[in-house]
């Protein structure tokens, strides 16, 4: 072993036990050696003599990059050398007479050597080496071992150069055109010639070199003459080397890949449909009943799924009558073995189902009327629906236990069910009462059969119904008709064995919740629904995310059927009185605390049922009573014994109160505003006591923010069912509120107040006036960080916190202005804080990134120049206000800030933004006149003066849109002299 030798060896090894200095010294010798001008005679001389396979994989590794970058710069010698040499190796024939040990080697050394050639192939065929390819046929004799080689050999062509499954460049393109035309004219046909001679010789008695030649010759049918394989000698042979018991699988595989690239090769769309009545290819269909599982009746049903899919695109591209006649006789033959492969074979990847099938049902849709064999081929395209939809048996526990593995097979299940749900959809729109009989069947089927061993079934045939609930309109569905009676009332009867099963649970629930427009028109079937929504099927289902799901879609049944459901209600409080149990027990010690919005669902739905002005005033006092009065009970117990409980007690208190507060919000949303303070002021007093009740809690525990949080969303509520009357509690809720607001809770409580003006307009004026003082002082602290959204601390989540704040600090600035409360910010305590407002409000309105907080903010000012500055010369309402609104507000943020060429006029929203802005001019000549124009123009409006003057004129005008058109024109104008410079400042 030479020193070359010894380096590659250490260059290959893996092993680690070769020092990193050592294989690094070696890898550099070998990179060194590349470089000598007799790399590649030494090369070939170790290929002929080196049986080590890193050797012979590093030899041919660096022939081929020698090739590839030093082609054009090598002497006609030297590539001769290496033509005749790499070839001789492929061809098992001497060097020198020696005789070379490459295609004694593994498989990968072979594809290397095959690599190579097509490398010189790329830069040499046909120009220079035009007999590569006719010289390579004679050696064919030689036995499989060239065989196997000239195989290798035109695989690699096919990956290397003329596939367009992979990405090429342009270069290889046109190389890979030239390579082909030059085949096709010279020696294709004898190629075609050579294959059928090798697999007629050895299929008895080498089926793997069979096999490695069909393989090779699948690839070639796409671009070659059609004619050199459709004959009545190659498509034969296939079909023999397909049907003829005793031959190898594999080979009987490989013969079908070979049809199925027949079948596939694109041609005229009548050529194709004679090539395809031609194959008889019935005579296959029977292979892929005997073993399902086995490579050959994968490979069939690739074949037949792929000659299926091409004879429904001939039935599509044909245009006489006889082809449309034949395309539909063949897609009549093939499609029952085809429903049978999709059912029960593996299909193969590139074939899509719902693809095929939509296809086919759209060539249904021209049709008046369809036949006989067409409500068949309906039949059992929902049947493959159905199949498809399945879950598997295996992923039971899985899904029922939400694990991991559960939920993946439940996101895949979701997401490929989608294109099926489309098909049916399409399905039923041409064979409606095919598909609804179907639908009924399944479901006959599942109800009949049904046990917990098939809860998959029971599942799909479910998952079907909910399906076609989804394609009928309201009207059909409140219409209805005797099948759909039928399903309802078999859905509705219905306890399935495997109802403990958490899909077929919540399938159930949720296909009853599709048909209530069907119920809500047949009252009958009420009492049904309510017993499926009530029992252990629904709310009362041992799996809590069934029983959570059924609490949110009963709240929306009793949404729906409202005053229907009056004569139940005693029924419903009397099933319900378990869960309500949970939350009115005053045994808080013993229950464990669940998620804070558990039961909120059901408590909204006793609300709407208990809401209702059709329940009598005395039922409904009593209904609520018995309600809020154990709740707030609770509550008051955990208030007076707060200090007393210990940080694990507290804890689980503060647990409880949460649920209670939820559960008493969820519960208001049946009561109106008009029901608790007109018609029935006696419940308006319930809530309010509650209301006091709560309050409390914001005292007690100052600083539980998730406490502080439910009782702010409690008082939202309040505002909304309480009306006016609420006014009396607002001034202690909004100071405990403010006592202890961080930035989060701060955004909490200008929401409020926000509900509050948008509610109740210039009635909150005392209030407002009231804290605004200490909410700005309090908000201009926290956000100083954040004036400038530049700012490059974007990733903390304070920071986060703070911008937040910011941002509903303008809305809350603008809903004051735009309420007529601008009065507000002018009280003596507010005072104070008017210079920060307008800086901020300025800054904003010229800077911030986001253009509707900009716009906002102008909205702000044209406010406050209404309210505040008179037309006439008078004493001013606001010092100073007029003068910085010309001065200030103008110039920059009408005039500069436009000017910016980061002030984009393509963008929608940056014009809204833009005609605020020109409003606010108008807006300012109306009430300061020649003030603000003289000063405007002065600063902004450069020579000539006919420009300045054409402002004047349109701004005096009435036409906003042609000011706004006018200024647009202007800015650019004023852009273009400024060079993207603010030379006006």
């Amino acid at each position: 072993m030479d020193d070359v030798e010894k380096a590659i060896l250490i260059s290959f090894d893996e092993s680690g036990a070769i020092d990193s200095e050592l294989k690094l010294q070696a890898v550099n010798f070998c990179q060194k050696i590349k470089e000598t001008p007799s790399i590649c005679s030494l090369c070939i001389e170790k290929l002929c003599f080196c049986k080590l396979v890193q050797v012979q994989f590093w030899c041919l590794q660096a022939l081929q990059e020698v090739i590839r970058v030093k082609y054009g710069s090598m002497s006609l010698e030297e590539k001769n050398f290496i033509r005749k040499s790499i070839f001789s190796m492929a061809c098992l024939e001497g060097i020198n007479d020696k005789m070379c040990v490459v295609l004694d080697s593994p498989a990968f050394i072979k594809n290397k050597l095959s690599q190579v050639l097509v490398t010189l192939i790329y830069f040499e065929y046909p120009l220079i080496w035009s007999s590569v390819f006719v010289d390579f046929l004679p050696h064919l004799s030689k036995g499989a071992v060239v065989i196997d080689m000239f195989s290798r050999l035109l695989n690699a062509l096919d990956d290397e150069l003329v596939s367009m499954d992979y990405p090429r460049t342009a270069e290889e393109v046109a190389v890979a055109g030239r390579v082909k035309d030059a085949m096709r004219n010279q020696c294709v046909p004898q190629i075609v010639r050579a294959w059928y001679d090798i697999v007629s010789m050895y299929k008895n008695t080498d089926p793997e070199t069979c096999v490695t030649v069909l393989d090779c010759m699948r690839r070639y049918v796409s671009w070659i003459d059609i004619g050199l394989i459709v004959n009545d000698a190659f498509i034969p042979l296939l079909f023999e080397l397909i049907l003829v018991d005793g031959l190898s699988e594999q080979l009987h595989a490989a013969a079908a890949g070979c049809v199925l690239a027949v079948v596939s090769k694109r041609m005229d769309a009548h050529s194709k449909l004679s090539l395809l009545k031609s194959l008889q290819i019935s005579r296959v269909f029977g292979l892929v009943s005997d073993d399902n599982d086995s490579d050959l009746v994968s490979a069939i049903a690739a074949l037949i799924t792929g000659y299926a899919v091409e004879v429904l695109e001939c039935s599509k591209r044909v245009n006489t009558e006889d082809a449309k006649v034949i395309s539909m006789e063949l897609l009549d033959e093939v499609l029952p073995t085809v429903f049978y492969v999709m059912q029960n074979c593996e299909m193969d990847a590139a074939f899509s189902i719902v693809q095929f099938l939509s296809g086919y049902v759209a060539t249904m849709k021209t049709h008046s009327s369809l036949q006989e064999n067409q409500m068949l081929h309906i039949s059992q395209i929902l049947e493959v629906i159905r199949t498809q939809i399945r879950y598997d048996p295996m992923y039971r526990n899985n899904l029922d236990m939400v694990d991991m593995i559960g939920v993946e097979e439940e996101s895949r299940m979701l997401e490929f069910r989608k294109d099926l749900f489309v098909l049916l959809r399409n399905v039923g729109r041409v064979a409606p009462e095919v598909t609804r009989i179907f639908i009924r069947n399944s479901l006959a089927s599942a109800i009949s059969s049904s046990s917990d061993k098939n809860a998959e079934e029971v599942e799909a045939a479910l998952s079907l119904l909910y399906a076609l609930g989804e394609t009928m309109s309201d009207e059909a569905m409140r219409v209805g008709n005797g099948l759909l009676s039928e399903l309802v009332t078999n859905l509705l009867s219905t306890r399935f064995p495997c109802h403990s099963n958490r899909l077929v649970a919540l399938v159930y629930l949720e296909t009853i919740a599709r048909y209530m427009k069907f119920i809500q028109e047949n009252v009958q079937y009420i009492p049904l629904v309510l017993a499926a929504f009530l029992d252990e099927r629904g709310i009362h289902h041992p799996n809590i995310y069934v029983s959570r799901r059924a609490s949110y879609l009963f709240m929306r049944i009793v949404k729906l059927l409202k005053s229907k459901l009056v004569p139940f209600i005693e029924t419903i409080l009397q099933s319900l009185q378990d869960v309500v149990a949970r939350f009115t027990s005053m045994n808080l010690a013993s229950r464990e605390p669940a998620g804070s919005e558990d039961g909120a669902y059901v408590f909204e739905a006793i609300g709407l049922l208990i809401g209702m002005e059709d329940v009598s005033l005395e039922k409904q006092s009593d209904y609520l009573s018995s309600l809020l009065t154990p709740l707030c009970q609770q509550v008051e117990v955990t208030l007076m014994n707060a200090k007393a409980l210990n940080p694990d007690e507290s804890s689980l208190q503060i647990a409880n109160i949460q649920q209670i507060i939820v559960a008493i919000n969820a519960l208001s949303k049946g009561f109106s505003e008009r029901l608790v303070t007109s018609s029935r002021p006696a419940i308006g007093h319930m809530f309010k006591q509650t209301l006091d009740v709560l309050l409390q809690i914001l005292v007690v525990f100052p600083k539980v923010e998730p406490l502080r949080t439910k009782v702010l969303s409690f008082i939202h509520r309040m505002v909304d069912t309480l009306g006016a009357s609420v006014f009396p509690y607002l001034p202690k809720a909004l100071e405990q509120l403010l006592a202890e607001s961080e930035p989060k809770e701060m955004v909490g409580f200008l929401l409020l107040l926000n509900q509050l003006i948008c509610k109740f307009s210039t009635l909150v004026r005392d209030i407002l006036e009231e804290v605004f003082p200490t909410i700005a002082g309090r908000v201009f602290s926290a956000i100083q960080r954040v004036v400038d959204s530049s700012v490059t601390e974007t990733n903390t989540e304070e920071i986060r916190e703070l911008q937040e704040l910011q941002k509903t600090l303008y809305t809350f600035l603008h809903v004051i202005a735009t309420h007529d409360l601008s009065s507000v910010f002018l009280s003596p305590r507010s005072r104070d804080y008017l210079t920060s407002i307008m800086q901020l409000l300025l800054h904003t309105s010229c800077h911030h990134k986001d253009i509707v907080t900009r716009k906002a903010c102008v909205q702000i000012f044209i406010k406050l120049i209404k309210d505040w500055c008179a037309k006439s010369s008078g004493e001013e309402k606001v010092p100073g206000f007029k003068s910085f609104i010309i001065e200030t507000f103008a110039t920059n943020c009408c005039l500069y800030s436009v000017l910016d060429k980061s002030f984009e006029f393509g963008d929608a929203n940056t014009l809204v933004l833009f005609g605020e802005i020109v409003l606010a001019q108008k807006v300012m000549y109306e009430k300061f006149g020649d003030d603000f124009l003289v000063h405007f123009v002065s600063k902004g409006f450069p020579s000539p003066q006919n420009l300045a003057e054409q402002y004047c004129q349109k701004l005096k005008g009435n036409d906003i849109k042609a000011l706004r058109s006018y200024y647009q024109s202007l800015i650019e104008h004023l852009r273009v002299q400024q060079n993207g410079s603010l030379v006006f400042r």
